[in-house]
């Protein structure tokens, strides 16, 4: 039986010295890994070497605030390997071949440094943060080829600086029709060469405290996204879900939620293979059983967060 976890991208940079020092090397190695996980295999393995001026133009400033000490790396990589054989362990009791589950190590009120250690050290390549601010200071420092995943509530006005990070993979929290023509109309305004993914937030609790559109409200945005924003690509939905969900019946009801959500839309839209962002620290096993294709994972990977400052 074969495991899939979505493509990583690998880079290790090889150095004697105690902190991170970008002009003491001479060459990156970069290694680009297809993982197709099983318990026995890694699929293929391709590696190319560049020079240190390649890579400066990937990680075009340097400061103090990058440097990681090593035993901090491996912290770091520990526990993200601990996660990856965790979703690879779940999977597999599911024995479902097909279902693939990308990992995104949510970075949120963490130093650019520690992104920068587990990008290196491990060749993970997604993370996710939660504030707009946070996110494209984050971005202008750490390496061009990282991918973003943006989880926070977005603000309209806020829509024109996400849609101008280049390397932005996916917004995972367009909640309404009305976010979704902002986000499109910033998307032209930065000249993006794609269309932008992004993913509906869906309410699936029916907490006040939770942002996200309705279960009820979903089939209308997803039909507005695909006939109305050209520059946006509908590729999947979002939830949060209840921290105390009832499980009496073996499932979580948010996440049965999400699944019916996505066969409506994708049955009266005609389209396939919508993703379902679902699990965080606490719960990320059983989304994968239930059909999660996107896991957001925080503090197992980076450890408890400082509180919230002045953040945006």
């Amino acid at each position: 039986m074969s495991l899939h976890l979505y493509p990583f991208l690998i880079r290790t940079v090889h150095s004697q010295a105690q902190f991170f020092n970008l002009s003491r090397f001479n060459t990156v190695h970069h290694y680009h890994r297809t993982l197709a996980f099983s318990a026995r295999s890694i699929a293929t393995t391709t590696i190319t070497l560049r020079t240190a001026a390649t890579a400066k133009r990937l990680l075009p400033s340097m400061s103090t605030s990058l440097e990681y000490t090593p035993d901090r790396a491996q912290e770091l990589v520990d526990n993200l390997s601990d996660v990856v054989k965790r979703m690879e362990q779940t999977l597999q009791s599911k024995g479902d071949n097909a279902q693939k589950a990308r990992l995104v190590a949510v970075s949120k009120y963490k130093p650019a440094s520690d992104i920068l250690a587990v990008y290196e050290k491990s060749g993970h390549c997604h993370f996710g943060e939660n504030y707009v601010q946070e996110l494209e200071e984050k971005s202008k420092e750490l390496p061009k080829d990282i991918q973003w995943h943006f989880i926070g509530s977005l603000q309209s006005n806020k829509c024109k600086i996400v849609a101008a990070i280049p390397n932005l993979f996916v917004v995972e929290t367009v909640d309404s029709a009305k976010k979704a023509s902002t986000l499109d109309k910033a998307c032209v305004s930065a000249a993006r060469s794609e269309p932008l993914r992004i993913f509906l937030q869906i309410n699936t609790s029916g907490e006040d405290t939770k942002s996200g559109m309705l279960p009820n409200e979903a089939l209308e945005v997803a039909q507005h996204v695909v006939s109305s924003c050209p520059h946006l690509k509908l590729s999947g939905l979002m939830t949060i879900g209840s921290p105390n969900p009832d499980l009496d019946n073996g499932e979580n009801p948010d996440f049965k939620t999400l699944n019916q959500c996505k066969a409506t839309i994708e049955e009266a839209l005609k389209i396939t293979d919508l993703e379902l962002s679902m699990g965080m620290s606490d719960d990320f096993e059983r989304a994968l059983l239930q059909g999660s294709t996107n896991v957001r994972i925080g503090s197992t990977i980076f450890g408890s967060r400082p509180k919230k400052t002045t953040v945006q």
